[in-house]
């Protein structure tokens, strides 16, 4: 398999943290996917699409556990 974005053949299994976002929170995912190591371009399979779909459900209806990990804080440059 080569990268179609750049067409490197050095493609490889790795986890990864997915983003899934709900409301301004943003909820961390490690999944395994395929990932090109020259561009960064991510490949996903459908077993994985369906554990982020069923993921961002179980979040919608606040039937996932989820740890906290840090915080996000925001400004304005005057």
């Amino acid at each position: 398999m080569k990268c179609v974005i750049c067409k490197s053949p050095d493609i490889q299994k790795k986890i990864v943290d997915e983003e899934i976002k709900v409301e301004s929170d943003i909820i961390l995912v490690s999944v395994e996917v395929l990932v090109c190591s020259n561009c960064g371009e991510r490949y996903y399979d459908n077993k994985t699409m369906r554990q982020l779909e069923e993921t961002k459900l179980k979040l919608s209806t606040k039937n996932l556990k989820v740890q906290k990990v840090g915080k996000v804080f925001r400004t304005k440059v005057a």
